[in-house]
């Protein structure tokens, strides 16, 4: 695991002080060693910085091909590099290293830019061909591994693991993508190819570009298919997960330094320890966060799988001072990010990193096996979706009228009623209204008039346009699994996950989101992910006997925050010095009469506004630590 960085100027010459600094600012992701290769006629220049994971010895970055006309650095781990070493080998390959960043090279020599096809693993990876005169540069399938870039206006192509590494460059201007920050505001995310900042971008999951100092390409290379269906039985599906699973944790045991696990006592990660504890010799190392409020706290359900397995286990208590931490964070993320879980998450890597340098999580067991509540709400949904408007409406009316809102961020109440709001409307607007935090009707009464002149008329529910019902081939239950595969799991879950762990210096890896387990899964028939009322059917049924019953059929919590109550106890000084201030309320995004009501209306108790004031604080933090401190 580690940091990379490049420049390429195709009019030759590479300004090496700006690689360094664009290098030593991802010290975080790779403080073992660092490495650079520069050619100062052909223009350009890799750096990498090393967390030494496999092949400690002789696997330093950057790496080239025996006549130095193929280089690369790699982010990430390529889990099949010894059968496609062998592979490439018979081909007459000669390597000089055992590391899996080699295999990298010479499958580029054999299968050109296909060789991405051949990887099985997380990885970004750029690579410089001498002999093409041409950058190659790719992200795995589903987006685990981080990977950004921007053309200066002389043609000059930067390319960094972090956003903060781009902004090293003396050429960088940091001008705002106003439209950035109306996606941010619907899902607390930016997706890509978008960032905050204009002109800088991001490479999406499955693609690669190519840059070959004139045109930048940038081409999808995978995508996860849900049709045509497998025809097969439950128990034969069973046994073929139960392989496939198998395979993937092992495979993600392979490391040099001491690894564990990630444990909160949900399905997922109970499922990966419990494979862990098949293939590792002595306790497995497990790795739990806590909070002392109950509605929030997980620690029970963690401690029952860790009994049952004999698990090392270690258990941490996150506090509302844990938000000392925020301006770290901020830094890390670059660019504004607003899930509060990233707050556990960083504090769950930094007491894991105390023991070990890489932990297996259970991330991606929702999107493959429908764990979300919000699936069998639009499953329920979906029953009247061919009812008259004017009867949906009805059935919306009173609850929406009637029913208070609720000061309590996981009451039922709360639930019922946001399940009611989007009867009236079509599925996919239905979708987007659930998950968003700003709705559109809400940021009509939020934004200034400037604002608005700032972006585009097109809604930020275009983002799940390509991905919902894709083909009019995918059924109500898949099509929200490939939305929240292709939306939400890379661009909030995987980039949580990604900078807290990194920042950290630790590897996560994440046993569900191989490949070829998902291709397997997408194309199961749904009923065998959510069947009635039983969300993750099969994996359940196949972990039956292996797992606790608590654990198994526990309502899911998920990895949240009390910051409703933190913020009007512990926190409300902290949130109202930010968000009151003449600062903040005179930027010009927001009409200041409208913040002022969203922070006094939720500090009284009048109603839960939370997930809305720790978005706009998050973008408030981050304008302080991008823009406020390098104005000049």
């Amino acid at each position: 695991m580690c940091g990379i960085a490049g420049i390429y100027n195709p009019n030759g010459g590479v300004d090496v002080h700006s690689l360094k600094e664009m290098t030593n600012s991802l010290i975080h992701r790779g403080p073992d060693e660092e490495g650079y290769f520069v050619d100062s006629e052909a223009g350009i220049a890799f750096g990498h910085r090393r967390l030494s994971i496999i092949d400690l010895k002789t696997g330093q970055q950057p790496l080239c091909n025996e006549d130095q006309s193929v280089w690369v650095v790699l982010n990430g781990e390529i889990y099949n590099f010894l059968e496609l070493r062998e592979e490439l080998e018979a081909k007459g390959h000669h390597f000089e290293t055992n590391s899996d960043t080699e295999v990298v090279v010479h499958a580029y020599e054999s299968f050109g830019i296909d060789c991405i096809k051949h990887f099985r693993g997380m990885f970004a990876f750029a690579l410089w061909d001498k002999n093409e005169k041409k950058l190659f540069l790719a992200r795995d399938r589903v987006g685990k591994k981080p990977l950004v870039y921007t053309r200066l206006s002389d043609g000059t192509f930067l390319f960094a693991s972090e956003i903060q590494a781009i902004l090293q460059h003396r050429g960088i201007s940091r001008e705002i993508d106003f439209e950035a920050v109306n996606y941010f505001l619907s899902y607390t995310y930016i997706p890509a190819p978008l960032t905050i900042f204009k002109g800088v971008f991001k490479v999406p999951p499955g693609h690669y570009l190519t840059y070959d100092g004139n045109n930048i390409q940038v081409q999808p290379y995978w995508q996860l298919h849900y049709y045509p269906k497998l025809q097969i039985s439950e128990e034969d599906a069973i046994e073929t997960l139960l392989e496939l699973l198998k395979e993937s944790v092992k495979i993600r045991l392979i490391s040099e330094v001491p690894l564990g696990a990630f444990l909160s006592g949900g399905v997922d990660s109970s499922t990966v320890v419990a494979l862990m504890s098949e293939f590792t010799n002595g306790p497995v190392k497990t790795f739990s966060i806590g909070f002392e409020e109950q509605d929030f706290d997980e620690l029970k359900h963690a401690r029952r799988v860790s009994k049952l397995f004999g698990t090392d286990h270690h258990e941490f208590i996150v506090k509302p001072k844990a938000l000392d931490i925020l301006p770290a964070l901020v830094r890390h993320y670059g660019e504004p990010y607003a899930d509060s879980s990233a707050i556990p998450t960083y504090y769950l890597s930094k007491i894991t990193r105390e023991h070990i340098t890489v932990a297996l999580n259970g991330d991606g067991g929702d999107e493959l096996f429908a764990g979300y509540d919000r699936y069998l709400g639009f499953k329920l949904s979906s029953y009247l979706d061919n009812m008259p408007d004017f009867f949906k409406k009805m059935l919306a009316y009173p609850i929406e009228t009637f029913f208070p809102d609720s000061i309590n961020p996981k009451s039922k109440l709360r639930r019922i009623k946001r399940f009611f709001q989007g009867i009236p409307l079509s599925p996919i607007e239905r979708y987007f209204r659930w998950i968003s935090i700003f709705r559109e009707e809400d940021k009509g009464s939020l934004y200034s008039e400037d604002f608005k002149g700032q972006i585009r008329k097109t809604s930020p529910i275009t983002l799940l346009e390509p991905f919902f019902n894709h083909n009019n081939c995918l059924d109500s239950i898949d099509s929200l699994l490939n939305t929240d595969t292709h939306t939400y799991l890379p661009y909030d879950l995987l980039v949580k996950v990604d900078i807290t762990s990194m920042a950290n210096s630790l590897e996560a890896r994440s046993p569900f989101l191989d490949h070829v387990l998902m291709e397997f899964v997408a194309r199961l028939p749904s009923n065998f992910k959510l069947h009635g009322r039983q969300s993750k059917y099969l994996l359940k049924k196949a972990f039956n006997s292996q797992l606790p019953s608590e654990n198994l059929h526990r309502t899911k919590m998920g990895f949240g925050v009390p910051i409703a109550r933190w913020f009007r106890e512990d926190l409300k000084d902290f949130l109202s010095e930010n968000l009151l201030s003449n600062t903040c309320l005179k930027r010009g995004y927001f009409k200041p009469e409208r913040v002022q009501k969203l922070v006094h209306s939720h500090i009284e108790g009048e109603k839960d506004n939370s997930f809305h004031l720790w978005t706009l604080l998050m973008l408030e933090l981050w304008h302080r630590e991008f823009i406020d401190k390098n104005s000049f």
